[in-house]
């Protein structure tokens, strides 16, 4: 199943990279609560890739909107639990589902913690409460900050980017009250977001490791132009923007 949505990645973007400083730190044990910004509807998508690509020995779950569940079945089949985002009862059983993954030491749970499509320039983030409710469930929790953005550059499809934050010990948040936890939590994100934004601005592909790539060029007319000229002057046909006929 992750090799479909790799493959749906591929087809529609030019690559997933994640910043060079951002790859995750092995967690010391216990379960992974992983929490993010949350730009798109293509970040559930960059979540199973991740997860499989960065944290291959855990069970993955992620909530999702019970009704966006309804029309995007394949994400049942995965790891995802539909949650009820508009009434009392809806979190009380966000929080009772997440309590039971949060159990085994080897699980981890993907948070879009904004709880809404949000750009990423937004400030303040505006993190749900819940997010900092989750550590009471679990707290030999390692929490990690997650950064994702899109953009284009070079090529015809766009690009994905990540970045994790340092992680945080649950059992250190615990030690602060709910709101400065809160805080503690989106202040981390931002800080995370902010870098990454300084790299993906930088347009330099060396400053990202690529998790998938996907093909480049433009196709069709134009790229089998390209590829004939390259082939009467003798060169070796490069299809992506930067690649000369």
């Amino acid at each position: 199943m992750v090799s479909t949505f790799r493959r749906y990645l591929t087809r529609h973007m030019n690559a997933l990279r994640v910043a060079q400083w951002g790859m995750p730190a092995a967690p010391p044990g216990g379960p992974v609560i992983v929490y993010s910004n949350h730009p798109a509807w293509w970040d559930a998508a960059v979540y199973i890739v991740a997860a499989d690509r960065f944290f291959p020995a855990y069970e993955s779950y992620a909530p999702i909107d019970a009704e966006m569940l309804k029309q995007y079945g394949i994400f049942g089949r995965i790891g995802a639990f539909g949650v009820d985002l508009h009434t009392p009862r809806g979190a009380a059983n966000f929080l009772k589902t997440s309590r039971e993954i949060l159990a085994s030491p080897r699980r981890s749970l993907w948070i879009t913690a904004q709880g809404r499509f949000s750009d990423v320039r937004e400030r303040p983030l505006g993190l749900k409460p819940g997010v900092a409710r989750l550590i009471e469930l679990a707290p030999d929790c390692t929490v990690l900050p997650l950064a994702i953005e899109y953009g284009f550059w070079l090529e015809r499809g766009a690009e994905a980017f990540m970045a994790f934050g340092a992680p945080m010990q649950g059992r250190d948040l615990l030690a602060l009250a709910r709101p400065a936890r809160l805080e503690h939590l989106e202040a981390d994100l931002t800080r995370t977001l902010d870098r990454l934004s300084a790299d993906v601005q930088s347009r330099d592909p060396d400053r990202f490791r690529a998790v998938l790539e996907g093909r480049a060029g433009i196709g069709g007319v134009y790229d089998g132009w390209r590829r004939l000229s390259a082939a009467l002057r003798g060169r070796t046909f490069d299809p992506s923007h930067e690649g000369h006929a």
